[in-house]
């Protein structure tokens, strides 16, 4: 395997044209605000690009670390990250297809996708307007809310897939085996490029009416107006992870910058330059806590970037 550097300085060198940032720090690029510096970050602002810039990762043996808005990641700010991280949210292109139906790129956010389905009269997606993250990180973890998930709109998902070599494969309807916060791409490397999301013709004030009201039940309750990177926990089998917080004594515990969030204790919130030993310190403390008292195995939710 050759070097990060060595393979940063020939893909800049072999594809210029694509954008490059060399040890940029990753606390710009996620929704809890924390995240030290990384050796690249490449931005595409295409499928070829992106094609081009995996290929070339791949020949080079380089792993990389794809991400969307970074609204699900916990990343190490203790030392900077040898790793290479491309980030998809330039490629956000949307189009209507067919009757219902919008082809849209990994990078484009949710928020925008359900704006554009309202536009074009499309209900089905109102319930992805409040999720802060992009689709291709919406369709890996199968994100949903208000009893809607991506596996209830997500009818085909093009990506680009290692076996061995790099091509281009169509995942349609079952094959994406989506179940509780999962999906077939949250169990191997393969990379999300575009899906076409199935919806039903509506009425636009109808579909604005149902936005505005999933929107202001977020807003009343949970704390968006702090960095936090969603849900921590998942839910478990039996209850709810913020019930089980709350009955614990938790709801507001405190470490450093980093506290559960006084609104809803299913977050962790960055409320005053909370670090990521802060917020870990925090996950850990719940944890223990959580299986002491009820005998639940709390599963996170995001995922965590740690370095070695």
């Amino acid at each position: 395997m050759v070097s990060v550097q060595t393979a940063i300085e020939a893909i800049k060198n072999e594809y210029p044209h694509i954008e490059c940032r060399i040890g940029e720090l990753m606390r710009n690029h996620t929704s809890l605000r924390i995240g030290g510096a990384v050796a690249a970050m490449f931005l595409p602002a295409s499928i070829e690009e992106l094609s081009l810039l995996c290929e070339a990762l791949a020949n080079h043996d380089s792993p990389i670390m794809i991400i969307g808005n970074g609204t699900n990641l916990l990343v190490d700010d203790r030392k900077a990250l040898d790793i290479i991280v491309v980030k998809t949210t330039k490629m956000n292109k949307l189009q209507l297809i067919e009757d219902g139906k919008i082809s849209a790129q990994a990078g484009i956010s949710l928020a925008k996708l359900a704006v554009f389905a309202l536009e074009n009269n499309l209900s089905g997606f109102e319930f992805a307007h409040g999720i802060p993250g992009s689709l291709g990180g919406a369709i890996v973890m199968n994100a949903g809310a208000y009893g809607m998930e991506m596996k209830d709109v997500v009818l085909s998902t093009k990506a680009l897939t290692h076996t061995p070599s790099l091509k281009l494969i169509d995942i349609v309807g079952n094959e994406h085996q989506f179940s509780y916060r999962h999906s077939r791409f949250s169990d191997n490397d393969d990379i999300i490029i575009s899906s076409v999301i199935g919806l039903e013709l509506g009425d636009k004030a109808d579909i604005k009416a149902k936005m505005d009201e999933l929107q202001a039940l977020r807003s009343e309750s949970q704390p968006l107006d702090m960095p936090s990177a969603g849900s921590t926990f998942k839910r478990p089998k039996d209850g709810y992870a913020a019930q089980m917080i709350d009955k614990a004594g938790l709801k507001g515990f405190t470490i450093g910058g980093a506290q559960v969030s006084l609104k809803h204790s299913g977050f962790i919130v960055n409320h005053n330059g909370g670090t990521f030993s802060d917020v870990l310190g925090i996950i850990s403390h719940v944890k223990e806590v959580v299986f002491s008292k009820f005998g639940v195995e709390l599963d996170l939710e995001y995922k965590i970037i740690e370095g070695i």
